[in-house]
């Protein structure tokens, strides 16, 4: 006979309790483990899939981990520094645009704008401010990590996790199994296999989308000329998971910086006298290159990778990302995406159980 439902409550009540005690107790602990466990998770179709061309899952795993050190390793030498060299230019080039920015305005509304008026010493404040909190930033980061994520952290601790839990997931899923509460192993079956097609759609699948645009954005823009145009691909790749949000801002700051660059940025020689004018061209190639990508995500990669639907709202995803990033700090962000597809789906079961009860029916649901 089956525990009943008061009792059921309680234990999984306590459970859910202490789930999020450790988590709070242990977050900087388990950044490593939940990191392992997130690559892992993330690569376990590939190994799959090299199972289904005849590897056994120790060759599968030895594959992808030495792609990924070799990923990783050309990343470090060419990526890596011109990202972190783009990204200090950019902190350090604000003042400049700021002024730059005023002086257009200056030239433009003069009546509106002097050099001694409130909002020119505004923008020269913000570019300043920009500036040092931007420097002040980068170094309390590097010093965070360096404190709570410590090389060994990084570079050892979450590959070997990764890779020995890539090595024994479907052992791991069937151990899993075997201890489910008989009685309701098929309704926990079910709504694990919902959960997992959420995340497989979001995770994965928006991560590959991130990596494509955030690439596609970098190279482009490296391409047409922009300066700092791997920052803007990796900025606006990176927030490319929340709809419409990464070609907005990766965009605006394109755009912005695009006008800044080739504004005047022509040199014309007529009758011996030195002109300028704005290269329109390659600002209207910068603005096209974002346009090209949200045409191309929205009617190409997120219905391949993602899917119509993955049950997360982009709302849901903000609201739960804020909420557990302030309560259990990085850790909390990196298991907010799981923990808001694993709730959207119990409440969905929840609503379906609902609309099947009594209490939603009423008289009505007695003469069925």
């Amino acid at each position: 006979m089956g525990l009943p439902v008061r009792e059921q409550l309680k234990y999984w009540g306590v459970a859910g309790i202490a789930f999020f005690v450790i988590l709070w107790v242990l977050g900087d602990v388990l950044l490593p483990f939940v990191l392992g466990a997130a690559v892992a998770y993330f690569l376990d179709p590939v190994a799959d899939k090299l199972e289904d061309l005849g590897c056994s899952r120790v060759l599968a795993t030895a594959i992808i981990t030495l792609t990924a050190i070799l990923i990783f390793v050309v990343a470090a030498l060419l990526v890596v520094p011109t990202l972190v060299s783009q990204t200090a230019g950019l902190i350090s080039s604000a003042p400049q645009y700021a002024a730059d920015f005023g002086a257009f305005l200056t030239d433009r509304f003069p009546s509106l704008l002097d050099e001694s008026s409130t909002l020119r010493q505004s923008l020269n404040s913000v570019g300043e401010t920009v500036q040092s909190r931007g420097g002040e930033f980068l170094n309390t980061a590097l010093s965070s990590a360096a404190s709570l994520i410590n090389v060994v952290v990084l570079f050892v601790i979450v590959p070997v996790v990764s890779v020995y839990l890539l090595l024994d997931w479907d052992n791991m899923i069937a151990r899993i199994d075997q201890l489910l509460p008989r009685d309701h192993a098929p309704i926990i079956r079910r709504l694990a296999g919902e959960i997992d097609a959420t995340l497989a759609s979001f995770i994965r699948g928006m991560g590959t989308v991130c990596l494509i645009l955030g690439t596609f954005y970098a190279v482009a823009l490296m391409g047409v000329g922009l300066q700092f145009g791997l920052v803007v691909g990796f900025i606006a790749g990176l927030v490319t998971f929340i709809p419409y949000l990464g070609s907005l801002i990766g965009g605006a700051l394109a755009l912005g910086l695009a006008f800044f660059q080739y504004w005047n940025g022509i040199e014309v020689v007529e009758n011996g006298i030195v002109t300028y004018s704005t290269d329109w061209l390659r600002i209207a190639i910068v603005g096209g290159i974002f346009v090209v990508g949200q045409v191309v995500e929205g009617n190409v990669l997120t219905p391949k990778w993602v899917g119509k639907s993955v049950g997360l709202h982009p709302v849901w995803l903000i609201f739960a990302l804020s909420v557990f990033g302030s309560i259990f700090g990085f850790v909390g962000m990196l298991v907010a995406v799981p923990l808001a597809a694993s709730l959207g789906v119990i409440i969905r079961y929840v609503i379906e159980r609902y609309n099947e009860s009594l209490l939603y029916q009423g008289k009505s649901g007695l003469g069925d």
